[in-house]
């Protein structure tokens, strides 16, 4: 499968909490481990994270260092390569600054939100839209934590994607089981 020309983006803020307020949530272990690997699996461009506060941004700092350049990285190949792909932001415009110094143009985002808009794009227009050979276009695929993204921060992206399953009495994955579902959606064979 060619490399793709997409990101994946996960935003601590701005998020909702379970009370629909704006909010920065915690760095988790595990979204770092899992969506690194979702990222190199499905051979992206990189992983970002954006977290504004420094004592998190510390924290990713140590859990990368320790699989990449620490003992980890030495216990685990597989793992120090997917974290390679990894890079920590304090900002959202620092995400679109870098990937658009590093390509030459700015990228279009892709909002995900377990609540539906009704102007998302389907999985499969959106896979099409990737897939298109010709389209030099550099894609964010943004990822929200805590209770999904804020929502005006979701409008003013490029794309909406559709929930993975809006119509389920229980819709709240994970954010690694989410990017794992979206990403193949989107990047998979079939």
């Amino acid at each position: 499968m060619n490399k793709s020309r997409c990101y994946i983006v996960l935003l601590h803020y701005p998020v909702y909490n379970k009370q629909m307020q704006i909010i920065s949530t915690s760095v988790t272990n595990l979204d770092i481990h899992d969506i690194s690997r979702i990222a190199r699996t499905y051979d992206m461009e990189g992983f970002f994270i954006v977290h504004p506060h420094p004592e998190q941004q510390r924290l990713v700092r140590d859990i990368i260092d320790y699989w990449t350049e620490g003992f980890g990285g030495q216990y685990n190949p597989d793992r120090q390569e997917a974290l390679k792909l990894l890079r920590l932001m304090p900002s959202m415009e620092e995400v679109v600054d870098f990937v658009s110094e590093t390509h030459g143009k700015k990228p279009k985002c892709i909002a995900t939100d377990a609540r539906a808009y009704p102007e998302a794009i389907k999985y499969a227009d959106m896979k099409k839209l990737l897939s298109q050979a010709e389209d030099e276009t550099v894609y964010l695929l943004l990822l929200g934590t805590g209770w999904g993204l804020e929502e005006n921060f979701i409008k003013n992206c490029d794309y909406i994607l559709e929930p993975v399953e809006y119509n389920r009495l229980y819709n709240h994955l994970s954010v690694r089981s989410a990017a794992a579902v979206i990403t193949d959606r989107l990047f998979g064979e079939f």
